[in-house]
């Protein structure tokens, strides 16, 4: 069974840095696209960033940084000078290809999310 675990997030203050992994368990996803999603209370999930099985990166946020380790079936999500307005639960999510493609559809599995807050 494939199991992605989100760690990494908690309080912080505006300008801090926090960075978030997710781990996957069950398979192997190193030729895998994988990603990351947040939603706020209120607001619908959007999407945060993505990284195929080569490296290439999408990202709508300047400030944040995505990346994997293969070797430890992990991806990365690195976040600087963190603002009040990024306060969400962050989702972790994977592809069955190796591609991103849409940055929102054909998402096959997805973490159970880790809460990320930012005080002013």
């Amino acid at each position: 069974q494939v199991q992605l675990v989100e760690s990494g997030g908690g309080l912080v203050q505006a300008g801090g840095s926090l960075r978030l992994s997710c781990t996957v368990s069950g398979r192997t996803f190193s030729t895998n696209a994988m990603g990351w999603f947040r939603q706020a209370p209120g607001k619908e999930r959007e999407f945060v960033a993505a990284i195929s099985w080569s490296g290439h990166t999408d990202s709508v946020k300047g400030r944040f940084t995505i990346s994997r380790d293969n070797a430890k079936n992990t991806v990365y999500l690195q976040m600087n000078s963190l603002k009040h307005e990024d306060t969400a639960v962050y989702f972790c999510a994977a592809k069955s290809s190796p591609t991103v493609g849409s940055w929102y559809l054909g998402w096959d599995y997805w973490g159970q999310g880790t809460q990320v807050t930012v005080s002013p």
